[in-house]
């Protein structure tokens, strides 16, 4: 074996064993997904969860799959599908089924198409609801039964995604202590017994308890009278409390709950129908993410892999929507600083100050065989607490909020500055602590993400070109709120600090030959000359001389790094490059989001504008306009959409986010309360909007704006006009 094929070896060995394998692929199962934060179920398009063989199907709760096989049939067959759709507002899923043909016990013909059966499926609180409609269209009474069945496999989310494991609990025999009541239960190796409790309302069941389970109607079906079954499934743990309702109220409570959010958001309405069901989709998308815990709402990174709560997706799906729902943001860094580390851990790579990276629920978890329940292995999550923080007061002037924050801001500051910063130079560097952890621990955290030229890995400790950006923008937010809280001699420090990393960024990671930011540097302070998506998002902090910005700006638009669709992880010339990979080639819209507001930061709005229209074009080809986690990085190719990249998560809250901050970019809106300013800096709008409405965007507490941007078809010149406003707010509008 010659020294090329045992390095091709070593990274083999050394990829990250937590990486999603792609034998779990469901780009092709068109499947249909219902979410409500700590449970979500992932169907086919019959509503029926298969036991399909390294599939993703099943209906799961706290990082742990309870049922994986659901199936309604009709005398022993699957029924023919007519439709099927998840509903404009995401609250359930709706399913349009009718027979095949049938024969009854007596050998009556009941005719193909004779019977139309409707299912409709939601999740609330920890609880699946389904219900079943029938309806006769035959001339004749029709008797048929009426077929439900059960499995649970109880496979943590680890499993799942394709981790072995050396063993597992045990599957409990499934009973039935009432007779309309059915249970599955597991007891782990972490002694937890976890139970699907099914319950079945109106009409009670003949019950089968040998695997799979099956739950069986008899239906004598009256023409033209409807029959209706209902049930519900429960997930519990140690535990066999009945808490759910039945299918009606418990959807009426459901849509009441949608609509008090609904009329929380502001209202952003275009002259574009498809782009305006891109925002509310999104809209509806992040409302379903969104958790509901002990400090505020939090919005869990997305389903089926990471539906829990991640701080780097939390704090940038916050920062997408700031401008919009800035007490989203407030919750988000309340929720970060209760669960600050407050003392060293090899094994969660936790120090004094540092922001939660991951946690998790489930037996793996429980059991230590993966690191995950409270982790901290992330190098940009501290910075982007405190950048968050203090882009939160210039958006609120809440005040109160930040003298709550100050201490956990004081404490991230000093990781920032004592453990961030490992060897004293001025940038910030990472390496795994556990051998169990992430090996990158950056945005981009795949095994081989992080490269030189040649395709040789870098090796940590490595200090990322976009995390000096976000600690640039912590020293200087950090710097201002400590002139708030009357700490001048701290504000000088941090502002110096600013002040010198900004220059030395721009003497290390520049690099004229490629015009744009190195990668990174690796463990020996040595350039990875790589073109990434990474020097893209160094806009968005501010972080770049602005003439070194235009440059960079021109670059990233070039045919290697814009697929069409979005920007590129990585160029397309780069050794590494892979358009299927996960983090090398791909699209990402939550990063050509960051990229365009970047590029709206530094005035090229039209190279803003191309990465909008990229991502709104890649939309209309995909189901329900929901931008996914990424797509493959493929050229565009005229009259075909991005191709799906295998195992994405769909929903993701910094994708479907994304769209607020592209359109936070277009206007180029910044809402400075303290001064009570409301800025405009070269709004622009593409051609496929004429205007633009925004109505009841929160200032303060109390005060709200309305206002429409629109296009002069003339010259494409914007104007704004303003429906409400406080008059002691002041509007500047740069053209």
């Amino acid at each position: 074996m010659n020294q090329a094929e045992k390095n091709l070896v070593n990274e083999q060995e050394s990829a990250s064993k937590y990486a999603i394998l792609t034998a779990t692929t469901y780009a092709d199962d068109r499947v249909k997904v219902l979410n409500r934060t700590d449970t979500f179920g992932i169907f086919d398009r019959w509503g029926d969860v298969l036991p399909l063989p390294d599939g993703i199907h099943g209906l799961y709760h706290r990082d742990t799959r309870y049922i994986h096989h659901l199936q309604l049939q009709l005398n022993d067959t699957r029924p023919l599908l007519l439709s099927s759709t998840v509903r404009e507002e995401n609250e359930s899923l709706s399913v349009d089924l009718t027979n095949q043909e049938l024969h009854d016990e007596a050998g009556y013909r009941i005719p193909k198409g004779s019977i139309h059966i409707r299912r409709s499926q939601f999740i609330r609180n920890g609880i699946f609801y389904e219900k079943l409609e029938f309806m006769n269209y035959h001339h004749q009474v029709c008797s048929l039964v009426c077929i439900l069945s059960f499995s649970g496999d109880f496979r943590d989310i680890f499993e799942v995604r394709g981790l072995k494991r050396q063993a597992r609990g045990k599957l409990l025999a499934p009973f039935s202590p009432e007779p309309h009541q059915l249970i599955l239960g597991y007891e782990g190796l972490d002694k937890i017994r976890r139970y699907a409790i099914i319950d079945f309302k109106k009409n009670v069941p003949q019950l089968q308890l040998h695997e799979p389970v099956a739950a069986v109607f008899p239906l004598t079906l009256q023409p033209g009278r409807p029959h209706v079954l209902e049930y519900n499934i429960s997930f519990r743990e140690d535990s066999l409390q009945r808490i759910g309702t039945d299918h009606g109220k418990a959807l009426k409570h459901l849509q009441l709950q949608l609509q008090e959010v609904r009329e929380s958001f502001p209202e952003i309405f275009t002259s574009n129908e498809q782009f305006n069901n891109w925002i509310n989709r999104s809209k509806t998308d992040l409302v379903s993410l969104t958790a509901n815990t002990p400090h505020g709402k939090y919005p869990y990174a997305g389903v089926p892999w990471y539906n829990t709560a991640f701080g780097r997706d939390g704090l940038i799906t916050a920062y997408e929507t700031l401008w919009l729902l800035p007490e989203l943001s407030r919750d988000v860094l309340f929720f970060l600083a209760a669960h600050q580390a407050d003392a060293f851990d090899k094994a969660t790579e936790a120090e004094p100050g540092k922001i939660l990276h991951e946690m998790r629920h489930g037996e793996m978890v429980n059991l230590h065989e993966v690191p995950f329940q409270h982790y901290y292995g992330t190098i940009d999550a501290t910075p982007l607490f405190v950048m968050l923080a203090g882009a939160y007061y210039e958006r609120t002037a809440d005040l109160a909020a930040v003298q709550k924050l100050w201490p956990h801001i004081q404490r991230a500051m000093e990781w920032i500055v004592q453990y961030g910063d490992r060897d004293g130079d001025g940038f910030l560097e990472y390496f795994s602590q556990n051998q169990h952890g992430l090996s990158n621990q950056g945005w981009k955290d795949s095994f081989d993400a992080i490269m030189h030229a040649d395709g040789k890995l870098a090796q940590a400790p490595i200090a990322l070109c976009e995390v000096q950006g976000y600690a640039y923008a912590a020293f200087q937010s950090a710097a201002r709120l400590a002139h708030l809280m009357q700490q001048p001699h701290l504000a000088e420090t941090w502002e110096n600090k600013a002040t010198q990393l900004k220059k030395q960024f721009n003497e290390r990671f520049w690099d004229d030959a490629m015009q744009a930011y190195v990668l990174a540097l690796d463990a020996d302070k040595k350039p990875c000359r790589v073109m990434s998506s990474n020097a893209g998002q160094v806009l968005f902090t501010g972080i770049a001389d602005p003439e070194k910005a235009a440059v960079l700006a021109k670059r990233l638009l070039q045919p290697d790094m814009f697929s069409g669709w979005g920007i590129r992880t990585l160029s397309s010339k780069e050794v590494r490059y892979n358009p299927m990979s996960y983090h090398n080639g791909s699209v990402w819209p939550h990063d050509v989001a960051l990229i365009a507001k970047g590029l709206a930061r530094y005035g090229h709005q039209q190279q803003m504008l191309a990465l909008l229209t990229g991502l709104f074009d890649a939309s209309l080809f995909i189901e329900l306009q929901r931008l996914p986690e990424l797509f493959c990085g493929f050229e565009r190719r005229k009259g075909e959409g991005p191709t799906a990249y295998p195992v994405a998560c769909s929903p993701q809250a910094w994708s479907v986010a994304a769209v607020f901050l592209l359109v936070q970019a277009m206007l180029h809106i910044e809402i400075h309360a303290p001064a009570k300013r409301l800025y405009f800096h070269k709004p622009v709008l593409p051609e496929y909007l004429n205007n633009v409405r925004i109505r009841h965007l929160p200032l303060t507490k109390q005060q709200v704006c309305s206002f429409t941007v629109y296009r002069y078809q003339a010259n494409d010149a914007v104007g704004i006009q303003f429906m409400e406003k406080p008059e002691d707010w002041e509007v500047i509008i740069v053209q």
